[in-house]
């Protein structure tokens, strides 16, 4: 796909230097040290954004947002409190610290709170080390309209039978932080997502599909271009014209690699502290256990260059590093935080507020090699419903997609439910596709399950 020029930005676009807000911090520190707190961690952002939405050529809807905050999380021995506010004055902030303070007298002592271990912590070299993570899109409004209609026109472009539109969006995001605590560690860095979407509905009456598409990135060079967009989303609402219900039947199914993604997200939630300690997971123990097909190969890669969910530390500040994560479909590590980790009795895996660039290891076969591999069954293009028992792994989604005869598409469905357990469907993945997609933290392409229940008519 063609990709969107970028004229070069100005040179800060922040209402503070990065050093300010290091500088906010170091009073907060400093501020509940003198108060007599145990321990302090503090969080200091501001970020803003623009975001733009044209509706058959028409401007919709024009945004802009600019915020700022300093939460601060003070430990009184084992005695929580925690605070936050947006003015950045130092009255404020020391009035922050007393509240945060004041939380922390009444709370009961949880023997699991506390700061990480002081040798886990990111070093200031890795605090503030450079992952190419910002790249600042100046984008005045006009531009902005100009390329959501650009979109929009080339989904019309496609076919007449492109009848409506739900709008083509533009935005961007661009954020900076310091997290810093009193056991020594600070590190904060600039930030910037951008989006361009487009969702475009084919046919006219009774017969009436919807679709979508989009391109995120950090640099807005990497976008692909509206025409791409525009003309990728029509095609596939076009696509599912003449959908229609299939008898119930047990057979393959294909996650579109959109999708594929959501079941990475799944297995995560199910392998995250909060889950496992609280045992309302279907993986709770099952470290060093096989969970997936010997097909499955999950790495962690943090510190990816421009990566999505790339960081130098986690939210606790605790330096990231690279691990497999699944090998030969058996888990080799969970994704814990400090507290969850003292509440497992393990040691935090840096996992505090989310896993890093989750890169599922693809096959040898494109999306249509995968068609052909199924045979015949089901290509599930889109989920509907949220049917996921994370306690016993039971899986239940609305779906809608394409049925698949002789390793073909044959037509659309929709109004189908597909059910399974996790469990089952995470142990009969037959094999994952080269078609890999960046969806927020998870990097894969399309999966191939076994066999699953497909309720129709």
């Amino acid at each position: 796909m063609s990709r969107i020029p970028v004229a070069p930005p100005p040179k800060s676009r922040f209402s503070h230097p990065l050093e300010t807000l290091q500088e906010f911090a170091q009073d907060v520190l400093a501020h509940a040290k003198k108060s007599g707190a145990s321990d302090c961690e503090v969080d200091v952002s501001e970020g803003f954004g623009q975001s733009v939405s044209v509706r058959c050529g028409e401007v919709e809807t024009i945004e802009y947002n600019r915020d700022k905050g300093i939460g601060v999380t003070i430990y009184l021995g084992q005695h929580k409190g925690h605070a936050s506010t947006s003015d950045f004055s130092l009255a404020a902030l020391r009035e922050t610290v007393e509240a945060a303070l004041n939380i922390a007298r009444f709370t009961a002592a949880d023997p699991c709170a506390g700061l990480p271990d002081a040798s886990l912590l990111a070093t200031r070299q890795e605090g503030f080390s450079d992952l190419d993570l910002y790249h600042p899109w100046l984008l005045p409004v006009e531009a902005a309209i100009d390329l959501a209609r650009r979109c929009e026109q080339a989904a019309f472009a496609v076919s007449t039978q492109v009848s409506n539109s739900e709008g083509a969006t533009v935005s961007i995001q661009e954020g900076q932080f310091i997290s810093a605590n009193s056991l020594g560690f600070m590190g904060g860095y600039p930030n910037s997502r951008h989006f361009l979407s487009c969702s475009v509905i084919a046919g006219k009456d009774e017969n009436m599909q919807r679709d979508d598409w989009y391109s995120s990135a950090r640099d807005a060079c990497q976008l692909a271009s509206p025409e791409a967009i525009g003309d990728y989303a029509a095609r596939r609402a076009l696509a599912r014209l003449g959908a229609r219900k299939i008898k119930t039947c047990k057979v393959p199914v294909l996650f579109e690699a959109p999708l594929a993604a959501s079941l990475i997200g799944s297995f995560v939630h199910a392998v995250s502290g909060g889950s496992l300690y609280r045992k309302t997971s279907f993986l709770v123990n099952s470290l060093g256990k096989r969970v997936f097909s010997k097909k499955m190969q999950i790495s962690e890669r943090p510190h990816l260059r421009g990566g999505m969910a790339s960081s130098r530390f986690d939210s606790d500040g605790v330096a990231t590093h690279e691990r497999e994560v699944i090998v030969d479909g058996v888990l080799q590590g969970y994704f814990l935080s400090a507290y969850t980790a003292r509440k497992l009795g393990l040691q935090t895996t840096g996992n505090a507020g989310g896993s890093h660039n989750l890169i599922v290891h693809p096959g040898k076969r494109d999306l249509s090699g995968l068609l052909k591999k199924m045979g015949r069954g089901l290509l599930v293009t889109e989920l509907l419903g949220q049917g996921v028992n994370y306690v016993n792994g039971d899986y239940s989604r609305g779906a809608a997609g394409y049925w698949v005869e002789g390793g073909e598409i044959a037509h659309a469905v929709e109004e189908v439910t597909i059910a399974g357990n996790l469990r089952d469907m995470f142990r009969n993945v037959a094999a994952v596709g080269n078609d890999v997609l960046t969806r927020g933290s998870k990097q894969v392409g399309s999966i191939l399950i076994e066999q699953m229940k497909v309720a129709g008519s």
